[in-house]
């Protein structure tokens, strides 16, 4: 399906209109393009120009004791890598990917989270680790496929052929005939991939929120061939540069301009790991990573919030009721820091949810959130 001319003299509508060019909206605007949409993409600051554009944006398995999030995870940390390396490979670096414990506690640890390592990998003893030029006294894991991604690069590539417009969306209306109209822009779809700024739907029942994050872009002529992380992440010299990033920042509630000290306290904090003698600061990114409030993706139709509350009012004491979703109207967001471990997976399952109706996988539904958000939130207290 493509353009289908309006009633409106000189308009058009899109298939599907997504609001948000990080690596959520547009992993999915590729995906929705693969399937033969016709898509526009909105953003009030550009291509990755938030969280997406401040990422570290590594692409490595998730190491632990097992568990829904981590099977997820390593889920889609597999279908990212293959994703990336066959559509844009020359922004996906696969240097492989090395995990160190923190401290003495949780290197005693990772004897429990190898049995639970699901992707390939091998165990780096300190000593092969030294030789890579890594300070550590502890063993590791290596993953090989590992790497990262050049984070505003694959958000344009990906783009690349769809139509972009900086655009600041205020507000959503949809029309009679069911179409969404977004400013000047009319759509069968609305997709809202817009981060921690979701405020186009009646949503608090997800719990989205921001984390603040910074990377700092360092020149050097280290050998470094490997990316590793510990508390925090140090990529491989690619062409000159080891990014380091990204500090996570809760108390943080509103974008800030970026700060020189957070890089340069990076560098500090990455010397426990590498020899920073020759790393000089080149450029600063920060932005706010949306999350949810159990750590899983957001992704799907969302709930008619008014319409359940006015149907069934008893939601707020426990009672059910069957769901009433807002028509075409759909998220991707809540990817947190693994942003570009998720966005590709999660893409492919909103594109089959938009497209062929198909059930999102019940992990990223958003009406695992819902039940709970009417027993608890303060905000429906009246109605209790």
């Amino acid at each position: 399906m493509f353009l289908i001319k309006s009633s409106y003299a000189n308009k058009y509508f899109y298939d599907t209109i997504i609001i948000g060019a990080g690596i959520a909206g547009a992993a999915t605007a590729y995906t929705l393009t693969q399937k033969n949409q016709k898509v526009l993409v909105l953003d009030k600051n550009g291509i990755a120009s938030g969280g997406s554009g401040a990422a570290g944006a590594f692409v490595s398995p998730k190491i632990g004791k097992g568990g829904a999030l981590q099977s997820l995870t390593n889920e889609a940390f597999v279908y990212a890598k293959d994703f990336y390396l066959e559509h844009c490979p020359q922004h996906f670096h696969q240097t492989g990917v090395v995990r160190l414990p923190k401290d003495e506690a949780d290197a005693q640890k990772f004897s429990d989270y190898e049995k639970h390592n699901q992707n390939v990998y091998e165990n780096y003893t300190k000593e092969m680790l030294q030789a890579l030029g890594i300070h550590t006294a502890f063993d590791g894991f290596y993953f090989p496929e590992a790497g990262d991604c050049d984070a505003k690069e694959v958000c344009a590539f990906l783009l690349k052929d769809i139509e972009v417009v900086q655009y600041e969306v205020n507000k959503l209306r949809q029309e009679e005939n069911g179409y969404w109209h977004v400013g000047d822009y009319r759509a069968k779809n609305v997709v809202i991939a817009t981060g921690f700024e979701s405020n186009f739907a009646d949503m608090q029942y997800m719990g989205i929120k921001g984390t603040w994050g910074t990377r700092g872009d360092f020149v050097s002529d280290l050998a470094l061939n490997v990316s590793m992380h510990q508390s925090m992440s140090v990529g491989a010299n690619i062409g000159g540069i080891i990014k380091l990033g990204a500090t996570h920042e809760k108390e943080v509630k509103e974008s800030v301009p970026c700060q020189e000290k957070q890089a340069l306290g990076l560098k500090e904090k990455a010397s426990a790991l590498i020899n920073v003698s020759d790393l000089v600061l080149k450029e600063i990114f920060c932005g706010m990573r949306a999350g949810s409030k159990d750590y899983f993706p957001l992704v799907g139709k969302i709930i008619d919030v008014s319409k359940m509350l006015e149907i069934t009012p008893a939601i707020v004491r426990g009672a059910t009721a069957p769901l009433q979703y807002r028509e075409h109207l759909y998220i991707c967001n809540g990817l947190g820091g693994r942003g570009f471990v998720f966005a590709p997976l999660m893409a492919k399952w909103l594109a089959e949810c938009i497209v062929d109706d198909k059930e999102v996988d019940e992990r990223v539904c958003t009406d695992r959130l819902f039940w709970k958000w009417c027993r608890k939130s303060p905000d429906l207290e009246y109605l209790r």
